[in-house]
């Protein structure tokens, strides 16, 4: 992994997505919308009913997560991210749309990967359990969609500062690929 922190502004993440390696290390300020599976579900049969989208999926950011009730005095409450494959039979789709970038944990399926390169969008990772001090970069928080999944409705962030990993890059760059080639290696010293 590399070792400088390289400070992105989401709204310019298109153009910055060709300067982004797998492994880099960012901290994110800008817009994200969280969505799971239950609202994937539905954006997709919005989508497919012809109907416009809470959100414009160009330039967006999705992160999967779907976060705990905020406390007195707190924006939002725990933002962990969830497993990202269960989002892997929308991203094809959402990407030819326009999304560039989506956040996570866990690998992605080839062909997901394969779209993250079509399309030039970034796969970023965050740290899974530390979704308490991931809350922390969160300056606003507004329900857009489907308020009756509680907290996997689809919310509208503004964070600052919010730190990830490039895990899949505009290239093809994977580091799920390069990581266990590396380990790979080790073990066969």
């Amino acid at each position: 992994m590399n070792e400088e922190v390289k400070r992105i502004e989401l709204s310019n993440l298109r153009e910055c997505a060709q300067t982004l390696s797998a492994g880099d290390s960012v901290s994110l300020t800008g817009t994200i919308y969280t969505a799971r599976d239950a609202a994937h579900k539905r954006l997709t049969a919005m989508l497919d009913e012809g109907q416009a989208l809470p959100f414009d999926l160009r330039g967006a950011v999705i992160y999967y997560a779907g976060p705990t009730p905020e406390r007195p005095g707190q924006i939002i409450g725990s933002l962990g991210p969830t497993t990202s494959g269960r989002m892997d039979p929308y991203s094809e789709r959402f990407l030819s749309l326009g999304l560039s970038g989506m956040i996570g944990k866990g690998d992605r399926r080839e062909d997901v990967c394969a779209a993250i390169e079509k399309y030039g969008a970034v796969y970023f990772i965050a740290t899974g359990g530390a979704g308490a001090l991931l809350s922390k970069c969160v300056r606003s928080c507004e329900v857009i969609a489907f308020d009756d999944l509680g907290c996997e409705s689809v919310k509208r962030l503004y964070v600052e500062d919010f730190p990830a990993i490039v895990a899949i890059d505009a290239h093809g760059g994977n580091i799920y690929k390069t990581g266990r080639e590396k380990y790979r290696e080790i073990l066969s010293r």
